[in-house]
């Protein structure tokens, strides 16, 4: 027993002692009111150890069945009701169910209550005051709920802070319920709405914390309750995975510590959160782990020097790299849109330049001066052809040349073609070659492009070498079960950290303005890729940077035909026949004229300028052969390669295609036409001897 209840016992002793000595009554009148006193004092007594007991079981437990289960029982015991029910309304829907019930109503215990039910307790939660209710002179039972009928009831809703809980309700009592019983039964009533409150609040703060706890571990990224001295808190499952430690070993756990990496730039982007109250994001490399996270912090409580702070910890490693590529890829369709349009704007001046060139040196009588200015004039328009190839490689790959490569023979050739800078530049080459090498299948002029690049990218490396630092260059090959290797390594500088990710992005340089165009690594790169194998950069032993070309053994570059079926490649053709008449459409009048004299000379070429022309002389005359540039448009869009073969069929197997369009939309469109075509530019020899192959045939 309590000493407030002592207390209070004593206290009502002292009320009725002195009640009595204070009046003066009769004998008989005093005995009578000593014993209404006394029993009054017994049933308060009795009331008091009730709600003692009450208040024992209540406090027991909060959850809201298990202090329905103890008032239910409380009720029949204490009350002279013979049944008893507590109803509850569920969180968060509000539907009534019947919670506890004891006595005559015991059945009735877990049921749920209908919405519409028009019982005495459902309309009871709607007020704020007891109903009461017994069977009356027409013998209507009270309804306590819809199809349960009782003798009488009493019902109280249980109300506390504003809100209805539920209600209580005590029934089939042998004789009306004494005001005292109601007394009681509504003191009852609001204490135990007032332990059921609690009882809600303490469920919905530990679902809460549940549901926070759960969230907190469900997280893909790391997360973290920091102090205000940077130390973890509290950490959830991922970011224990992110820095391989377990959940219990990171509490006590500086941050900067856990992530590794700059721990004073962590430490001041949590202090300036700390002081700010705003959240703050940013990335930090965790050198430790080898990772870059985005950690995003933000205060919990109020701002200042000891708020504690909540960081999400995100590794954005692999993130980073997509963006990277991104933005290369974004690039690369840029660029490959540009190199297409210059490809196609100069492809027509250089097939003309050396078509010309090399139908001149094939007539005879020339001197020999005039022979050798012809020779570098075709030379050099072939180079200029290359070199338009070359930037296609990087934009989109175009027409290959696939043979079996001896990478030895192309390295000792690329020796050979720097030896004279090597000796001027006072650099020493160093090989070592395997002789058990085997071949590889791909393009010759591709790679033994990558690898003069290499070579003299090296050799610009080590020239500007202060005085003391060796001049040297190294160029190794090997071999293993998938790949066919090369390394070029130098005693340069070598490549910054910052720059290693760029290395091979087109444009990007790192020479002075005005000695690189950025272009050459990123070529290489993609003549590398094309042929299915690996070009990176690495530090060499000797402090400068190894560049390391790995090709596949047993994967061919694809091929793309460049030249028309049956076509042979052949140094000059015999002339056209003079009977024979030919079509020539393209826009280009230097093009034009190199056709008509390649294929023998005025009189046997008829040329059209467009598609408009083109049309206008087909439908009037007949053609032996035709060369065209398909892509020219004929009134209303249509190409004059679809407008040729629809409308006059039969020259379908009399037509070439030249073309300087190297996008391969186009390439599928000239294959699916079915006709032999060119791309620009191409050795004249081959349209002479398509054109000569073609115009033997008889018409039919």
């Amino acid at each position: 027993m309590s000493d407030g209840f002592v207390v209070l016992l004593i206290a009502l002793g002292a009320g009725v002692t002195g009640l009595l000595l204070g009046r003066a009554l009769p004998l008989r009148t005093a005995t009578a009111e000593v014993r209404t006193i006394r029993d009054e004092l017994a049933r308060r007594l009795d009331e008091l150890f009730a709600l003692h007991e009450l208040t024992h079981l209540l406090a027991e437990s909060l959850e809201p069945a298990r202090i329905s289960e103890h008032l239910a029982d409380y009720l029949e015991r204490f009350f002279t009701a013979r049944g008893a029910v507590v109803v509850l309304l569920r969180e968060p829907d509000g539907e009534a169910w019947i919670a506890a019930a004891s006595g005559t109503l015991a059945d009735l215990a877990g049921r749920g209550v209908d919405a519409n039910d028009t019982g005495l307790v459902t309309a009871a939660m709607g007020r704020e005051h007891m109903e009461l209710a017994e069977r009356g002179d027409s013998g209507n039972a009270p309804v306590l709920f819809t199809g349960r009928t009782v003798e009488r009831a009493a019902i109280l809703p249980l109300r506390a802070h504003g809100v209805t809980l539920g209600a209580v309700a005590i029934a089939d009592a042998p004789r009306p319920f004494p005001a005292a019983e109601l007394r009681l039964l509504s003191t009852v009533a609001t204490h135990a709405a007032a332990v059921l409150s609690n009882g809600r609040f303490f469920e919905l703060v530990q679902r809460a914390r549940d549901e926070w706890e759960s969230t907190f571990d469900a997280l893909g990224a790391g997360l973290a309750v920091v102090d205000h001295q940077g130390r973890i808190r509290r950490a959830n499952h991922a970011l224990a995975d992110l820095t391989g430690r377990s959940v219990r070993k990171l509490v006590g756990v500086a941050l900067d510590d856990a992530v590794g990496g700059d721990a004073s730039d962590l430490a001041e982007r949590l202090d300036t959160v700390r002081a700010s109250g705003v959240a703050a994001s940013g990335l930090h490399e965790a050198e430790r782990l080898g990772r870059l996270l985005r950690v995003t912090a933000a205060p919990m409580h109020t701002p200042g020097p000891k708020a504690w702070v909540v960081a999400l910890i995100e590794d954005v490693t692999e993130q980073k790299l997509l963006e990277i590529q991104l933005v290369q890829n974004e690039k690369m369709a840029a660029v490959g849109q540009l190199v297409s349009g210059v490809a196609h704007e100069l492809n027509n001046p250089l097939t003309s330049i050396a078509g010309l060139a090399e139908f001149l040196l094939d007539r005879g009588g020339l001197a020999d001066a005039a022979r050798e200015h012809l020779k570098v004039m075709w030379e050099q328009a072939d180079r200029a052809g290359r070199i338009v190839r070359n930037l296609l490689t990087f934009a989109r790959r175009g027409p290959a040349e696939v043979t079996d490569l001896d990478l030895n023979d192309i390295v000792r050739r690329t020796v050979g073609l720097v030896d004279h800078e090597l000796r001027l530049r006072e650099v020493a080459l160093e090989t070592e070659l395997d002789p058990a090498l085997p071949s590889v299948r791909g393009d010759r002029y591709q790679i033994q492009q990558v690898v003069v690049n290499l070579v003299t990218n090296a050799l610009q490396a080590v020239e500007d070498n202060p005085a003391g630092r060796p001049r040297s260059i190294r160029i190794v090959t090997t071999t293993d079960d998938r790949f066919v290797g090369l390394q070029v390594a130098d005693t340069g500088p070598g490549v910054a950290d910052d720059a290693v990710s760029q290395i091979f992005t087109p444009f990007f340089t790192t020479k002075a303005p005005g000695t690189g165009t950025g272009l050459g690594l990123a070529i290489a790169f993609r003549i590398v890729e094309g042929h299915g194998g690996q070009l990176s950069v690495r530090r060499s032993t000797g402090g400068g940077a190894e560049f390391v070309m790995r090709l596949p053994r047993d994967a061919p570059l694809v091929e793309r035909p460049s030249a028309p079926a049956g076509a042979t490649r052949i140094a000059s053709a015999p002339p056209v026949g003079s009977g024979r008449r030919l079509l020539v459409v393209d826009a280009d009048p230097a093009m034009r004229r190199m056709i008509t004299v390649l294929l023998g000379g005025a009189g046997v070429a008829i040329e059209a300028a467009d598609a408009a022309r083109a049309a206008a002389l087909l439908a009037g005359q007949g053609f032996d052969l035709v060369i065209a540039d398909p892509r020219v448009v004929v009134e209303g869009g249509e190409r004059f390669g679809d407008h040729l073969l629809t409308r006059h069929p039969a020259l379908k197997d009399r037509t070439i295609f030249l073309t300087a369009d190297v996008r391969p939309e186009t390439a599928a469109w000239l294959r699916q036409l079915g006709c032999p075509y060119f791309v620009k530019p191409f050795p004249v020899g081959d349209l002479k001897a398509a054109a000569a192959a073609f115009l033997a045939v008889e018409p039919t």
